[in-house]
């Protein structure tokens, strides 16, 4: 399916479909190609999709971090949607999903979370040493499915020209580095947002010991488990995914 771009103000998004608006946050190095399969299902079930292209390489060194994120999603949900929406956050998009219902539960009317950081993940680490080894690149990639072959060459292309970019690559780390610090622990009781969270149970970027720990932090929070499955379930396994958050939507919207 072909999605459509729009660009309106200082915003470049995808738009689809008609009814309850669901907001989809991308992780650091993650893009359309992530959700896409989730935009054609829901899209079709009855719910508007919105996808932006978070700021992550835009922003300025000073604001280079997941607060800047949070607040233009908040500036995006009230420009462009005028109404509470359902955020869900993939990785680090999880991670801007938890600060901007902490900071604005007037417009986040429920969260959901796959994969999110927040807590504690692996990653790349702080730098890529051997970012020009392309073979090296593609291992890592696929260190993130539980299924190597879902990193695609086309998957494999994309993080390796970011982290091949001198400029995205050194956001890339700024924004690695934000989401260590800013560890969430303590917040997390205070979301009181109807929260879904659907894991992959061979995660091991935000291991499943992650998603137990905010199941039991985040106080209205509902986990759900998908086997054989890594670190982007709506990616690696996309029609359980879509089948479990439908359900969970069913009495939230």
């Amino acid at each position: 399916m072909i999605f459509k771009t729009r660009k309106e103000k200082k915003y470049t998004f995808i738009d689809k479909g008609e009814g309850h608006p669901i907001v989809l946050l991308h992780g650091l190095m993650g893009g359309l190609s992530n959700f896409e399969k989730m935009m054609e299902y829901f899209s079709s079930e009855g719910f508007r999709i919105l996808f932006p292209q978070l700021p992550i390489y835009d922003l300025s060194v000073l604001n280079t971090n997941l607060t800047s994120i949070s607040k233009y999603v908040i500036r995006f949900v009230e420009d462009q949607i005028q109404e509470p929406v359902t955020l869900v956050g993939n990785s680090m998009g999880g991670h801007v999903g938890l600060i901007t219902a902490l900071e604005r539960p007037d417009i986040v009317k429920n969260l959901v979370l796959t994969g999110s950081s927040g807590l504690y993940e692996r990653a790349f680490g702080d730098s890529f040493p051997r970012k020009s080894d392309k073979e090296y690149i593609r291992r890592k990639t696929e260190e993130v499915f539980y299924d190597p072959a879902t990193a695609t060459d086309e998957l494999v292309d994309e993080v390796f020209g970011v982290v091949n970019d001198r400029g995205k690559g050194i956001k890339t780390v700024m924004l690695a580095r934000s989401a260590i610090k800013h560890n969430m622990e303590r917040d997390m009781p205070n979301i009181k947002t109807p929260t879904c969270l659907i894991w992959g149970k061979q995660d091991n970027v935000t291991p499943p010991d992650v998603a137990e720990t905010m199941h039991k932090l985040i106080p209205n929070s509902d986990l759900y488990w998908i086997d054989r499955c890594g670190h982007a379930a709506m990616m690696e396994r996309p029609d359980e995914f879509n089948r479990i958050l439908h359900n969970w939507l069913k009495d939230k919207v």
